[in-house]
């Protein structure tokens, strides 16, 4: 999904924060992404990462988004305190009815960079009591990710009024819009 056109270095952001169809549709909207791809990472066989094997939670691979960003308009903090706003870090391996380690709150840092930021962030989170319950985010280095299937990509664009999208993500969404109005992409 092709979303702007930026200037400068492109970079790279992994997140895996429960549904990717929810992930997707808010980092989308953000300004200064320029792709967003759901897929699967984190899994122990290359040949398991598809929707059926990922979602019999056996694989090990979470549902994740992959994103493309320009950080002379976004940085990555940015996208880290988007993630942590738009889903529930402190729920092990489940996001609200969606439940397996294919849900998990994880990080796949992509340098070393990231991986400095995100521990950063981590622990100022964990430290001022932002949450009730302790965080529970994976911190991991990348490894292979597997864009998922086309019927996956722009999923809630294509059906917002399927159930899910309906009731989950398009609050979600409204949410997100609120909190974050500055990080805003044009229409």
């Amino acid at each position: 999904m092709a979303l702007a056109s930026g200037s400068g270095e492109k970079q790279l952001a992994i997140l895996a924060g429960g549904c990717f169809w929810c992930t997707e549709a808010v980092f989308a909207r953000v300004r200064g992404v320029l792709r967003v791809e759901p897929g699967y990472i984190g899994g122990k066989l290359s040949d398991s990462a598809n929707y059926e094997a990922v979602c019999g939670g056996e694989t090990g691979h979470a549902e994740a988004v992959r994103i493309q960003f320009d950080p002379a308009q976004l940085s990555y903090l940015d996208i880290l305190r988007v993630f942590f706003a738009t889903h529930d870090p402190t729920q092990l391996n489940r996001q609200g009815n969606d439940v397996g380690t294919q849900y998990r709150s994880a990080i796949f840092w992509c340098s070393e960079a990231q991986r400095d930021q995100a521990e950063h962030l981590l622990h100022e989170l964990g430290s001022t009591g932002v949450f009730d319950d302790p965080i529970v985010t994976q911190l991991v280095p990348a490894s292979e990710f597997h864009v998922a299937e086309a019927y996956h990509h722009d999923y809630f664009e294509r059906n917002p009024g399927q159930g899910y999208c309906a009731y989950v993500i398009a609050p979600k969404l409204a949410r997100f819009r609120q909190r974050f109005a500055s990080l805003l992409r044009s229409e």
